[in-house]
């Protein structure tokens, strides 16, 4: 999959002092996540309602 294009985001949760972050980026048929220390190394992509059920998750953990 080609996420060349895709714009990467970090969390609002994420400072500018701390670089230990993950970045997400959701295209039309995907959402890929990258450690952002390592933006060229391997991303994990889902599919839109697998991140719609992770944030779910998390949001009652």
């Amino acid at each position: 999959m080609d996420l060349s294009k895709a714009v990467w985001r970090k969390a609002s949760r994420s400072t500018v002092q701390n670089d230990n972050c993950v970045e997400i980026a959701r295209t039309s048929l995907v959402v890929a996540f990258r450690d952002s220390k390592d933006p060229d190394g391997p991303k994990l992509v889902i599919s839109p309602g697998e991140f719609r059920h992770f944030t779910r998750v998390l949001k009652n953990l």
